[in-house]
């Protein structure tokens, strides 16, 4: 879906779909079908956005064969979807029956990261639409804290340098700007906004920049005004947002038997507690722990966040709850405030698949129900702030 801001700019809105585990060419464009379609048809939509998830492998297929990005793009086209930004943090198997920290490799200083991260570039060149200003992809923090010295942080900003002259080449090659955004968040070497600006600060900011996970953002417990503002300062441009809320909850020790419910084995729940202020740790061992059940064993002081992605439009219910007023707090600074507002918006619940049963979808269209409930709640907060749609919105449907 595109919306305008009123300084005129399109931004555009869609949904990842790193939620879907198809990883070859035949399984994405039957993805299409079975979750995009009906998405955007529930939406009453002509034109929906995805954020585009490849693994590794068919994203070096179609970096390879111009003629398959042209039927991927075909393809695209047909059905009323479009691509402007790519999720480039899973290197493959995202949707394995066990990930953890399996997600965070390779990271950024091996060779197979930065072959992978340009492969992406050559693809989403020909995938853009013609109107379109630029694309972007995401991508993972650097690599986990552990382990992390400087030879890893010289191995990793050589990456960067590799990255930022491929990016050059491919917008010689195409004529097309794709940036490439690190996105913070809780374990890894760049957890916080203070961190990026840290460790992110000198790169080549025409193609480099940070992904702005509004989940992540609410788990390191920052403010968003404040948050912007000092990646801003570091001259660091946001070039992609990630629409999400994580879950919260209050009195942790009273609702444990409820926390309880939250534990699976497929994805880490980094879990953060207030005492983890900006300009510390955040990975603070008093106040963090790497997993939900970790934060259960330790009894970690209260209140908490924890890096568990819920639907935008159905929090958890009580006593839990979730970081719904820091992505509001965020949208607000992005498009009313004084910082640069972005043109990339992705919704990226990727949990569907391991709720809790009974918030849980049991059917492939109920999946699809629930991404288009989730992208009609983030298209309203958007026009809440001023934004406007572009793109035709069948009356009645928008929700």
């Amino acid at each position: 879906m595109r919306l305008r801001h009123s300084g005129g700019d399109t931004v555009h809105l869609g949904y990842c779909t790193n939620v879907h585990p198809a990883e070859d060419l035949a399984g994405i464009l039957g993805q299409l079908d079975t979750y995009a379609v009906p998405v955007r048809e529930g939406l009453g939509s002509d034109l929906l956005g995805l954020g585009l998830w490849l693994a590794a492998p068919v994203a070096a297929e179609l970096a390879a064969d111009p003629a398959l990005r042209r039927r991927l793009r075909t393809e695209l086209d047909a059905r009323g979807l479009e691509v402007v930004t790519l999720n480039g943090f899973p290197y493959a198997a995202f949707q394995a029956p066990v990930v953890k920290q399996d997600v965070y490799h390779p990271d950024w200083t091996t060779e197979q990261r930065l072959t992978y991260t340009l492969d992406l570039a050559r693809v989403l060149a020909d995938l853009l639409p013609d109107d379109a200003a630029r694309g972007s992809i995401s991508t993972l923090p650097l690599a986990w804290r552990q382990p992390w010295d400087t030879d890893r942080a010289d191995a990793a900003r050589r990456r960067l340098d590799q990255l930022a002259a491929g990016l050059a080449a491919v917008q010689r090659d195409t004529g097309r700007q794709v940036r490439v955004g690190f996105e913070p968040e809780p374990g890894c070497v760049v957890e916080s906004t203070d961190q990026a600006a840290a460790l992110l600060s000198g790169m080549d900011t025409e193609r480099l920049g940070v992904c702005v996970d509004l989940a992540h953002l609410a788990c390191a417990w920052e403010e968003p005004t404040e948050a912007l503002d000092r990646l801003r300062a570091a001259d660091l441009p946001v070039v992609k947002v990630q629409v999400s809320a994580a879950v919260e909850a209050t009195d942790p020790a009273g609702d444990a038997d409820e926390l309880h419910r939250w534990v699976e084995p497929r994805f880490l729940h980094q879990t953060r507690g207030a005492g983890c202020a900006v300009g510390g740790d955040p990975a603070d061992p008093a106040y963090a722990a790497d997993d939900l059940d970790e934060a259960l064993e330790r009894a970690l002081p209260g209140p908490w966040r924890v890096h568990y992605h819920v639907p935008l439009h159905a929090p958890p219910e009580e006593p839990l709850g979730s970081t719904l007023p820091v992505l509001r707090a965020a949208l607000r600074a992005l498009y009313t405030g004084p910082a640069a507002g972005c043109d990339h918006l992705d919704v990226e619940t990727y949990t569907w698949g391991v709720l809790p049963a009974a918030r849980r979808p049991g059917t492939d269209a109920e999946l699809a129900v629930g991404i288009a409930a989730e992208l009609a709640f983030a298209r309203n907060e958007l026009v809440s702030l001023g934004l406007t749609p572009e793109n035709t919105v069948t009356a009645g449907v928008t929700r």
